[in-house]
């Protein structure tokens, strides 16, 4: 049996994500490649957010310069919240380590990443210009409760980076990692939230919307297909087509690329829990006819997803779609529908579009965090982005695509985020593999149907709004509650 320690108290009536910044976006302006990003596991909000937050520290140093005769530096990193929680389980302090490095979730090597903080053991020195800024991970990174400097949290996801000069603090950094690495810089004068501008983020758009209700509208009334809409308006914010497509293929790239890599892997994941994998296993099973009868070809999608989730579990390169908890869905749901339809490229691109659209409502109207929300937040929602892409890739209309997307998320309200020592491993990865199917499920569900739904998309993300709220915080990603007490 896994234990923990009671959870402290924390301010449950703060609103989800961006809803009480200043700086909360419009889902307009939230575009695709802002919804899926390369990065690498287990978690985008306690791996890939935390590994950004500390390379934007790495910059603002070296950017704000250090005196030449500038000695004695050293760093602080403190955790907060659910990234103290279960920041261990979720690689945290790695990331974090390999972000003051220099690295980036996109761009290094897994291998490198996983690396650094043996290296900075050994060596315990930041190198920034001609400066060598002391840092042991053991010593200089700390994990805090649910409260600073006997405030409320801004976010259960809080993150403080300090520089020193002996006991002169010469520079800080209070930064909230909202999901789907996502990441906010608190004002320390303001205490808002304030998020980083992409170029033309202050521009209008030709096809407004900040609801699913106004997203339908804009396709019906000028006779656009859904990611025409979403394509016209990124052009406006200063992505082209181009661009757009270019960054869309890499990341389906990335994404079948995951799948292959899982579905030939085999071992123990790391962690401590001893999960084997299976998705090999389960292929193998499937190729052979070995899957029971009854089950037809619902086990393949399932195991696609167990495949990304098992490369996301040990750390690999995955997806955030929206998030790393919940990276194995829209993958699986792709190949499977390419294999049965032979979907081309773009047709593959167009439904990353249409799934941008329905994460971006749930991230501006309730929260894709499942330290905030629950998993409802995260599984939900990528089975929500993953119905209404695949209905959009199969011909459907924009009523159909917003009715399939109402069927996923409605369908995981209430789901906690529970994992066992804080690992994405159980039942993280079973949950992609459900996932996956009730996507399939509900394309299908739309699609029998002319559209027409009693409970709107807009409805039910009012409902996992609340539901979050009061959701005993004990469920929401602090290993403290549910199925993570063993």
């Amino acid at each position: 049996m896994y234990t923990s320690n009671p959870l402290p108290a924390f301010d449950e009536r703060r609103q989800p994500d961006g809803a009480n910044s200043k700086s909360a976006m419009r889902a307009d302006h939230i575009g695709p490649l802002d919804m899926f990003k390369i990065g690498v596991g287990p978690s985008s909000s306690h791996t890939v957010g935390p590994m950004i937050a500390a390379l934007e520290f790495r910059n603002k140093v070296e950017s704000e310069g250090l005196a030449a005769d500038d000695t004695d530096l050293r760093l602080e990193v403190e955790l907060f919240g659910s990234l103290s929680a279960t920041g261990k389980g979720h690689s945290t302090d790695s990331a974090v380590c390999a972000g003051l490095a220099g690295m980036h979730p996109e761009t290094s090597p897994p291998e490198e990443i996983w690396a650094e903080k043996d290296s900075l053991s050994l060596a315990p020195y930041i190198e920034v210009g001609e400066h060598a800024i002391k840092f042991q991970p053991e010593k200089d990174i700390f994990w805090q409760g649910w409260t600073i400097d006997g405030k409320a949290l801004p976010h259960p996801n809080t993150i403080r980076f300090r520089l020193w000069r002996d006991n002169q603090l010469l520079l800080a950094q209070l930064t909230v990692s909202v999901g789907g690495g996502f990441v906010e810089q608190i004002d320390p004068v303001s205490g808002e939230r304030v998020s980083a501008q992409r170029p033309g983020e202050d521009r209008e758009v030709p096809y407004p919307y900040n609801s699913a209700q106004e997203f339908v509208l804009q396709c019906q009334r000028h006779n656009k297909q859904p990611w025409e809409i979403v394509i016209a308006n990124e052009a406006a914010l200063g992505r082209s087509e181009l661009f757009l497509r270019e960054n869309l293929g890499q990341i389906l790239e990335t994404m079948e690329s995951s799948i292959k890599r899982g579905l030939i892997a085999e071992g123990i994941l790391p962690g401590g829990l001893n999960v084997r994998r299976r998705a090999k296993e389960l292929h193998l099973q499937l190729l052979s006819g070995k899957t029971p009868g009854w089950a037809g070809g619902d086990l393949k999608p399932s195991i696609y997803a167990m495949s990304v989730s098992e490369e996301n579990a040990a750390g690999g390169r995955v997806v955030t779609a929206p998030t790393n908890g919940s990276s194995g869905i829209i993958p699986a749901v792709w190949r499977t529908l390419k294999e049965g339809h032979d979907l081309s490229r773009q047709m593959m691109e167009n439904g990353l579009i249409v799934a941008s659209v329905v994460g971006a409502l749930v991230k501006t109207h309730a929260s894709i965090s499942g330290a905030e929300v629950g998993c409802q937040g995260e599984v939900g929602t990528s089975c929500a982005m993953a119905a209404a892409g695949a209905v959009a890739m199969l011909g459907g209309s924009p009523s159909q695509i917003e009715q399939a997307a109402e069927i996923g998320i409605e369908h995981h309200l209430g789901m906690t985020c529970d994992p066992i020592k804080g690992l994405v491993q159980i039942p993280c990865i079973e949950r992609n593999a459900m996932g996956a199917v009730k996507a399939l499920n509900a394309a299908a569900l739309s699609l029998a149907s002319d559209g027409t739904h009693l409970v709107s998309l807009d409805r039910v993300l009012e409902v996992m709004k609340q539901t979050g709220l009061e959701m005993n915080q004990k469920y929401k990603e602090t290993a403290t509650g549910g199925l993570a007490l063993g």
